[in-house]
């Protein structure tokens, strides 16, 4: 059998395996023992554990416990509310502040806990009531926030970022400065959208603020400034020199304890116990994935498959463009089905080199490739911040908050055409902090 029918057979027995059920780091590394038994003889597998551990023997893998451990500390409080109310008090006078709030609390809470579900659930549980109540169509009260809650994979500190750097070798400094002008930029267009679909529906008159006294504006900010000054003193940290993600994560996740109880009162053992046990679940989880991921790349080069597509997909005679599309396509099935973790791990030894010898940049090319996993958040049949939209508000139909969400989809496509037909939205920062790449 040839490496490439091969390939296909590898994707056949991998997407089934994956569908019947089974969590995806146990599905990855059945499929890689399968195929190595099979294909290379039972000896073959006195390799797995070593490359097993050997994929987790990273020091910057520490910084995904910490971040996640930052992001729940910050989803634990009534961070996520204040952040809200905040925003809804200085924008107020903001002809459609609300849905503008919604949408600039979704950034900067996805900024603190890069998390898309926790920002979800956050911003949501204040936010769509609210936009309900004053008039807001349901469909841009759910629709703006599940949108909104996808920014924790771009915006950094980003975890999905974190596990693209470790798999592909990049600067995970760079990644994080490259998410953030795409993020903003995604920010606006949500606004744009949000605002002018309520302003469509015929009901401008929901467009019209509220009023706030000074006192009430500033009173707030307490709650909520020293989250912001945490995320920007860990950005300064790693980016002036100061220590690396994993230390700025280390510290960064100890304030927002600290702040969480200080602030918040969160001195019970029994809160503090709860961040840290989900904490640890779910990074084991991606440790978990990363590893079997390991495997998986392992099995796919021993058996000459990844080469081979590599080769293949080289040799087509088509524009570079065309094959970014293909690419983009590819990424966007794929984000439907898994979750963008495992499509990173799974998808970065295949692509890597076809990026490369198409002279694209990686650095972009992972911004390209988050947003497209934004889309598989609130895309069926998987759409994660959908569920948790519905189990927010389960009045509003899941429909609803499908056809809610499917213009932002519209937004995000529209964001990757923008990079492609201008990279330095996502090049220009990185370039203008850390220099240029050589």
């Amino acid at each position: 059998m040839d490496a490439l029918t091969l390939g296909l057979l590898v994707a056949i027995v991998t997407i089934a395996v994956l569908f019947s059920g089974i969590s995806v780091a146990a599905g990855l590394l059945v499929v890689s023992a399968g195929f190595l038994i099979v294909f290379d003889g039972i000896a073959s597998l006195g390799l797995m554990p070593e490359v097993f551990f050997g994929k987790l023997d990273n020091f910057a893998l520490l910084s995904i416990p910490m971040f996640i451990i930052m992001g729940a500390a910050i989803a634990s409080t009534r961070a996520g509310a204040d952040l809200y109310e905040a925003l809804e008090r200085w924008l107020t006078r903001v002809p459609g502040g609300l849905v503008v709030s919604n949408l600039g609390a979704c950034a900067l809470f996805s900024a603190m806990s890069g998390s898309s579900p926790a920002t979800c659930a956050a911003i949501g549980k204040m936010g769509i009531p609210e936009m309900r109540k004053r008039g807001y169509p349901d469909s841009v009260a759910a629709g703006s926030i599940a949108a909104g809650g996808t920014l924790g994979i771009l915006i950094p500190p980003s975890v999905t970022m974190i596990v693209y750097g470790i798999a592909t070798e990049t600067s995970i400094g760079r990644l994080f400065l490259a998410g953030v002008v795409p993020g903003l930029m995604l920010v606006v267009l949500f606004m744009a959208w949000s605002l002018y679909s309520t302003w469509a529906s015929g009901d401008a008159h929901v467009l019209r603020a509220g009023n706030y006294s000074w006192r009430e504006k500033f009173e707030i900010l307490p709650r909520v400034l020293p989250f912001l000054a945490i995320i920007l003193g860990v950005l300064y940290a790693m980016y002036g020199g100061i220590a690396t993600p994993s230390e700025t994560a280390a510290v960064g996740a100890l304030l927002c304890l600290l702040i969480a109880m200080i602030i918040y009162s969160l001195w019970s053992p029994r809160q503090i116990w709860q961040i840290l046990r989900d904490s640890t679940r779910e990074s084991v989880m991606i440790l978990f994935i990363i590893g079997a991921a390991g495997v998986f790349s392992y099995m796919m080069s021993s058996l000459f498959i990844t080469q081979s597509i590599a080769e293949w997909i080289g040799s087509l005679d088509v524009n570079r463009w065309v094959l970014m599309g293909m690419i983009n396509l590819f990424l966007l099935v794929a984000g439907f089905f898994l979750p963008p973790v495992a499509v990173i791990l799974m998808a970065a030894p295949i692509l890597m080199p076809i990026i490369s010898s198409a002279g694209f940049d990686p650095i972009w090319f992972a911004v390209v490739l988050t947003i497209n996993m934004e889309i598989g958040l609130i895309s069926p049949p998987v759409g994660l911040n959908l569920y948790v939209i519905n189990g927010i508000a389960p009045d509003i139909k899941l429909k609803t908050i499908l056809v809610g969400s499917l213009p932002y989809v519209a937004c995000m496509i529209l964001g990757i055409v923008l990079l492609c037909l201008f990279p330095d939205i996502a090049l220009w920062l990185p370039d203008l902090v850390m220099g240029a790449a050589k």
